[in-house]
């Protein structure tokens, strides 16, 4: 056998004890890899399960402690991003990526992530101003002007307040701009004043009119007794005698007190014959 003959057979045979080595440990490491997979998502089915059981236990002992709603979903919301956090680290660590080196790699990268999250940091701290000073609570209706939205509070969270508006529409809005805006609440006190301003024609009998309107305010059982209400002729505009109506009623009855007035006074105005005005121009013609 020739020398050549013999390099090429040392060659080859080497090659083959090679290609099995990387075989085996090619085998090895699948099994290892796939031991780690199945082990992740065992740890996630296992920790999704676990995470319920934590937040339906918290919400009884903070139901039981008949916390507002407002910082119950506060507190619900946060633990919930807490308790994934840890089940993330956890499947990571499990799939045999170093948690030491994503740490050291935010820790490194805390400015840049830190300017990038500025608006959801404030948004926090404003969720929790939102809880200390209270300037609303879950079911109460406000109206902001910054950001031109208006609505009843379903949920304070950690980085968003959910609305929903009249037609049914949900919004949310950070917290950041309900805590540094100016926000009107409807619901905050037990009664509101409601106004009408009516106006009457020239000629009509004011004391007359404003009997007319004392007698509806009396028999409105909705409209409080004190404070009490208010019949008084408010201004002589161009057209019209106008005269305002002030009553006062309990907050969850202002919108149906408000509706109904008007339309009692419509239907008595007409009724009596109290004649509303419009406006009017007279044209005088020169003679030549």
């Amino acid at each position: 056998m020739s020398a050549t003959l013999q390099h090429i057979m040392l060659l080859s045979a080497s090659t083959k004890i090679n290609m099995e080595a990387v075989l085996d440990r090619l085998i090895d490491w699948g099994i290892d890899a796939g031991k780690n997979i199945i082990g992740a998502i065992l740890i996630f089915i296992i920790g999704r399960f676990i995470i319920k059981q934590i937040n339906r236990l918290v919400s009884k002992i903070l139901r039981k402690r008949k916390l507002e709603v407002s910082v119950e979903t506060f507190l619900k919301s946060l633990l919930s991003i807490l308790l994934n956090l840890v089940l993330a680290f956890a499947i990571i660590s499990k799939l045999g990526i170093e948690t030491t080196s994503i740490a050291a790699l935010l820790a490194s990268a805390g400015v840049a992530v830190g300017m990038a999250l500025s608006g959801n940091l404030s948004n926090f701290a404003g969720g929790l101003i939102i809880l200390v000073f209270k300037p609303f609570k879950v079911g109460d209706y406000i109206d902001t002007e910054t950001a031109d939205v208006s609505g009843t509070v379903k949920e304070i969270q950690i980085f968003h307040t959910v609305l929903a508006t009249l037609d049914n529409k949900i919004i949310y809005v950070p917290n950041g701009v309900l805590s540094s805006s100016a926000i009107t609440n409807y619901s905050k006190q037990s009664m509101r004043r409601a106004e009408w301003i009516i106006g009457i024609e020239y000629g009509e009998d004011v004391d007359k009119v404003k009997g007319v309107l004392e007698e509806l305010i009396e028999a409105d059982t909705r409209i409080l007794k004190d404070p009490a209400p208010l019949v008084a002729l408010k201004a002589l505009s161009a057209s019209s005698v106008d005269i305002v109506v002030r009553a006062w009623a309990k907050s969850e009855d202002y919108w149906s007190v408000y509706f109904d007035m008007n339309k009692k006074i419509y239907d008595t105005f007409n009724r009596k014959g109290i004649g509303f005005p419009f406006p009017q121009l007279t044209v005088h013609q020169a003679k030549d």
